[in-house]
């Protein structure tokens, strides 16, 4: 059994924002305000699993774009260089990864779900990505919740008998 595998989680970004409903409507109007809302929510998701996230976003059609990597907590948001897809550089990265790396890519784009595949990654469509992603949200509200439980009170005077706060009682009435 290996020990030093790595989990990652690789999302073809604008693919995702394209199928989630609300960051659809988002781009419509603002798709900087979307990309943000896309990486901020899988920057908690990464964390949570401890996966390390890659977010890749296309610059298929800008004219003289170069290719920008951006590290932020635990993912690693890239934005491709002019020319290429989003698939292409995915496709790259994972041909870069040992195989016994547990690697998902993220994206509903079938002829790249069947290349992921052939490189022994797991693919997950939009849809899965969104129930990990709620699932994970739900399991990270319980763990608060839990914490916070613990934490409300934590007084000295809960944890001894009746018999030792009584003495420390009289000491502080003394002094």
């Amino acid at each position: 059994m290996r020990t030093n595998v790595k989990s990652y989680l690789i999302v073809d970004g604008y693919n995702i924002i394209n199928a989630w409903y609300e960051l659809k409507e988002i781009a419509k109007t603002d798709l900087e305000n979307a990309r943000e809302k896309l990486i901020d929510t899988i920057m908690e998701y990464a964390e949570f699993t401890g996966r390390k996230a890659i977010i890749v976003f296309d610059a298929y059609n800008v004219k003289n774009c170069k290719e920008k990597i951006e590290e932020r907590n635990n993912i690693t948001v890239i934005y491709t260089k002019e020319h290429q897809t989003a698939d292409s550089y995915i496709e790259k990265f994972i041909s870069t990864l040992s195989r016994y790396d547990d690697v998902k890519v993220a994206t509903n784009d079938y002829a790249e779900q069947q290349i992921v595949l052939g490189k022994g990654a797991a693919r997950i469509s939009s849809r899965e990505l969104k129930l990990d992603l709620d699932s994970a949200k739900a399991k990270m509200s319980e763990n608060k919740s839990s914490m916070q439980k613990k934490i409300q009170r934590n007084w000295l005077e809960d944890r001894l008998d009746k018999e030792t706060l009584s003495k420390l009682e009289n000491i502080r009435r003394k002094h």
